[in-house]
């Protein structure tokens, strides 16, 4: 269980780190694209070979495939918070939405309960997601977006938990190697429209080509080893301590971006990342 949890705070810390690199890239998703573009080419005949070997059903096609297409859903959604909103703001959303949404889901509609625990850890998420989000407060130069950058986190977020249980589901047919591959592609499919509409993957590497290349070990290996820690441990046991990187991408935004509300958005992070451990752990 100890290395599983290593596996995942190291997943959780690689996540925080590319996402900053994202944030500071020219264009947010012909960076993205790069970054993945790499690990899909180096990996393709993994995938390939292993299918060739243990070709899937018919059924398990078919939740590789909704897989794939999740990915790409993802990847285009991501690509345009990053555009509209700061580190420091969507990514504690981002991050924390799938934690709050699955136990209230269980709540409304599946008879399940809560202890008081996670009904506190509940109202600290809610709470974060309040002052992130900005509401109640007065539109200015540093939020010149509104609430579109928090609506988009909070798709990113669904589309965060609908991925992983379905990824849960394809490791009982692939590897974590196999299926990683599987995601990246999906991943740069939805990044492709874009990346041929702006014209700038040339600019984006002379600008960018170190974090790109660093950015494409990170991104999937962040991912790659939250799947072996998931082939260890439960999932429900794990998931939320992959999210200490809410607090850590938010030092990022505040320390190497210079983003606004500092001491607020660290605070508000780390509220956030308490309300998911109490979720996760004790609710």
């Amino acid at each position: 269980m100890l290395f599983s949890i290593l596996l995942v705070l190291a997943s959780g810390v690689a996540h925080a780190v590319w996402s900053m690199f994202t944030k500071r890239s020219l264009n947010k998703g012909v960076f993205l694209w790069s970054i993945m573009m790499i690990p899909s080419v180096i990996l393709l005949p993994v995938l390939i070979a292993e299918l060739w070997r243990n070709p899937l059903t018919w059924s398990g096609y078919g939740l590789l495939l909704l897989s794939v297409a999740l990915q790409a859903l993802y990847s285009w959604l991501l690509s345009k918070t990053y555009e509209l909103g700061d580190l420091s703001q969507i990514y504690p959303i981002m991050r924390g939405t799938s934690t709050l949404l699955i136990p209230i889901i269980g709540v409304l509609f599946l008879k399940e309960s809560l202890s008081a625990y996670g009904w506190i850890g509940i109202m600290c998420m809610l709470g974060g997601f309040f002052l992130l989000s900005g509401l109640g407060g007065k539109r200015n130069e540093t939020q010149p977006h509104g609430l579109k950058p928090f609506a988009l986190a909070l798709c990113v977020g669904l589309c965060t938990t609908s991925y992983v249980f379905v990824d849960k589901l394809n490791l009982e047919n692939l590897s974590p190697l196999a299926l990683s591959e599987a995601t990246n592609i999906g991943f740069v499919l939805g990044l492709t429209p874009l990346v041929l509409a702006s014209r700038q993957l040339r600019q984006e590497w002379r600008k960018n080509r170190s974090t790109i290349l660093l950015g494409a070990v990170l991104n999937p290996g962040s991912y790659l080893l939250f799947l072996f820690a998931m082939q260890q441990a439960p999932m429900a046991h794990i998931s939320p301590l992959r999210e200490i990187g809410t607090v850590f991408a938010t030092f990022l935004g505040i320390l190497i971006l210079k983003e606004q509300q500092g001491l607020k958005r660290i605070a508000t992070s780390i509220v956030v990342f308490c309300g998911i451990l109490l979720v996760g752990m004790l609710g």
